[in-house]
């Protein structure tokens, strides 16, 4: 149900993912989507909680290394997954999604719920800051980084490695290449590693 969920947002966009929709593309019933889901809103948290697992885990397998393993690598290899997860269909649909839940309340008068928004940041972005933030914490520790918050340091790594991909993509703008997102992610890691390098001793 869940796959028929990222096929019709992809095509019908937000407005258009109704349960009717998804239960005719899952071969099911809505009586049945109810019941699992309660409603558009339940299915759409699944779906996210769903994108954000397996994002965790990309996430962590990439960070979850020894102690002498090369940080600019390793720092390398999360951004470029970090950049294909963010700028995938899947989560380009996601954002679109939360953009236009956010504008149909506008439109309809009422101040915007923003649920889905509140959802999305939840489990991706403050549930991805954590796991980097411990890492590069360790990296701190080791001398590798100066740097005294872990967590302003991955702010400073996160729109190093982004820019303004996460707006231009979902306005309609292609993506880039794999080539282009590789040679970005490692620009990003140089320049992070270089404004966060521990001082001599």
């Amino acid at each position: 149900m869940l796959d028929a969920v990222v096929k019709l947002l992809v095509e019908r966009g937000y407005q258009g993912t109704t349960m009717a929709a998804v239960a005719e593309r899952a071969g099911s019933s809505k009586e049945t989507l109810y019941a699992w889901f309660g409603g558009k809103q339940g299915l759409f948290t699944a779906l996210i909680r769903r994108q954000a697992e397996a994002a965790d885990q990309a996430m962590a397998a990439a960070l979850d290394v020894d102690g002498g393993a090369d940080p600019a690598a390793t720092l390398t290899a999360f951004a470029t997954n970090l950049l294909r997860l963010l700028l995938g269909e899947r989560s380009v649909a996601l954002n679109r999604a939360a953009l236009a839940e956010l504008g149909g309340g506008r439109a309809a008068g009422r101040a915007p719920a923003g649920e889905l928004a509140a959802v999305l940041l939840a489990q991706g972005r403050h549930r991805t800051g954590p796991i980097v933030e411990a890492y590069l914490a360790r990296l701190a520790e080791a001398g590798v980084l100066g740097i005294d918050d872990p967590a302003e340091a991955f702010q400073l790594l996160y729109g190093l490695v982004i820019r303004d991909l996460q707006i231009r993509v979902p306005l309609g703008e292609p993506p880039p290449a794999p080539e282009a997102l590789a040679a970005q992610a490692r620009t990003a890691v140089e320049r992070f590693l270089a404004l966060t390098a521990a001082p001599p001793n």
